[in-house]
């Protein structure tokens, strides 16, 4: 499939360079709108224009494909269009969708558009403008049926089948006259059961919901948790207002992950979707701040052991493996608890007893790699790898790079784990926790506890 997508792209790619636009069309009429925006990524500017130009007549491919695009380059693909256009491809588009694409448009343009939309698509865009867009009131998406409770089946089912425009019938909604959620059922469960039977006889009346304010994260995580094709959103008077389909959450799962990852490398986003020298600059120069002022930290720490290491210069040669040995424990256990605190594996209420974990297994890591590290300096020495003269004995040289080692390793572990753990106590993302900022914490902590253990062991 991924080989045929890459040929649909080379042919397009062709037709364009050619003004073969009548094969071209033909080609986009049978590309997928996904197929398309996936293309359209590694496409020029100019290439992206033909295509909506020739695409834009078809406004559901064109909105199915705009829905699945950067937003950024969907807005500016929309600019180039009337005002009536843009109104035609938001109208085929859902609701969640449609109202991120005009929160981003010009504030005037926006208005244009909401203007021509009806009076009832326009109060329904504007109700979610309301919502945090990073809420699951911002991600749901308003176009469902709610049944009334006193409902038969064959009524619901009548109702259904006249409803073909509703994106998506996963679940049977039931509410009561006051449009409260007091139940839900599978479409299976409506259908094989007889005709004449209400709703509230069939109905489950455990459900499983979400408020419009709670994040959008935590609502994927709901339908990831118990297997959900969508999830039904309430207000504070426990109204159905609309739901969140499994498309939606799957997008959100990325996104949150991208970004962490993001976060966990010390850069975000706004990399990937802008690709631009002066952008990844912007990006990048303050996280390594960070660095630069840990690595001052530990010039300033080793200055103040320099005659120590005058001395015994075989401590400054294991000075990179204790920096880094420590950098990489330390990522690998602040990148367990940012991963296991985003999917919910990990809970901040037991943060002791996690903590108390990585404390002992950063304590084994450390006895098993400062036994190692200790006994192969012996092994280095013996070889003459090592060639400088010491002051004490080669065996009090291992025993204290190693037991350093075992303490930087150490600190490295507790200090990954717990700076995500009160981060996200403090109800900030546990993600910039890692990165640059754990890294230079563990080294500047690392280097001092290695240093002081050596002059004071010498001593």
């Amino acid at each position: 499939m991924q080989v045929k997508i890459q040929q649909a792209g080379e042919t397009i790619r062709r037709l364009i360079r050619r003004d073969a636009y009548t094969n071209l069309k033909k080609i986009l009429d049978k590309t997928h709108p996904a197929d398309i925006a996936y293309l359209a990524r590694d496409f020029t500017q100019f290439e992206r224009d033909t295509i909506f130009k020739i695409l834009k007549d078809d406004t559901e491919k064109t909105a199915a494909a705009l829905s699945e695009m950067e937003l950024k380059e969907a807005v500016r693909l929309l600019e180039q269009i009337s005002q009536e256009d843009i109104k035609l491809i938001l109208l085929e588009m859902s609701p969640d969708d449609r109202v991120d694409i005009i929160s981003s448009l010009p504030e005037e343009l926006s208005e244009a558009v909401l203007q021509l939309m009806k009076k009832a698509d326009t109060e329904e865009v504007e109700n979610l403008m309301g919502f945090d867009e990073n809420t699951a009131g911002g991600i749901m998406n308003t176009e469902f049926h709610a049944f009334d409770e006193e409902m038969t089946a064959k009524e619901a089912i009548d109702v259904i089948q006249k409803s073909p425009d509703i994106e998506s019938y996963f679940y049977v909604y039931v509410v009561d006259d006051r449009n409260h959620l007091v139940g839900v059922l599978s479409l299976r469960q409506l259908i094989v059961k007889p005709g004449n039977t209400k709703l509230k006889n069939i109905m489950q009346t455990e459900i499983t919901s979400v408020h419009t304010s709670i994040d959008q994260e935590e609502v994927a995580r709901q339908v990831a948790r118990y297997n959900f094709l969508a999830i039904p959103v309430v207000d504070e008077e426990n109204k159905l207002v609309g739901i969140v389909t499994v498309d939606d959450t799957i997008d959100v799962l990325r996104e949150e992950a991208t970004e962490d990852f993001m976060k966990l490398a010390g850069t975000s986003t706004q990399e990937i979707t802008e690709k631009s020298v002066t952008g990844s600059l912007k990006v990048r120069s303050p996280w390594l701040l960070a660095s630069l002022a840990g690595g001052i930290l530990a010039a300033v720490e080793i200055s103040n052991f320099v005659v120590t290491l005058e001395r015994f210069i075989g401590l400054s040669a294991f000075l990179p493996v204790i920096i880094g040995m420590g950098g990489n424990v330390g990522v690998q256990s602040s990148t367990l608890m940012v991963r296991g605190l985003a999917t919910g594996r990990i809970n901040i209420s037991h943060i002791w007893k996690v903590i108390g974990r990585e404390l002992l297994v950063g304590a084994s890591l450390g006895v098993i790699y400062g036994i190692l590290l200790g006994l192969l300096s012996r092994v280095l020495i013996w070889a003459d790898i090592f060639e400088f003269k010491s002051d004490i004995s080669f065996t009090v040289l291992g025993f204290v790079v190693g037991l350093g080692i075992c303490t930087s390793m150490l600190i490295a572990t507790v200090v990954g784990a717990f700076v995500p753990l009160v981060l996200e106590k403090m109800k900030i993302d546990p993600a910039l926790a890692s990165g640059p900022f754990v890294t230079t914490a563990i080294d500047v902590l690392g280097v001092g506890s290695y240093l002081f253990i050596a002059a004071t062991l010498i001593k």
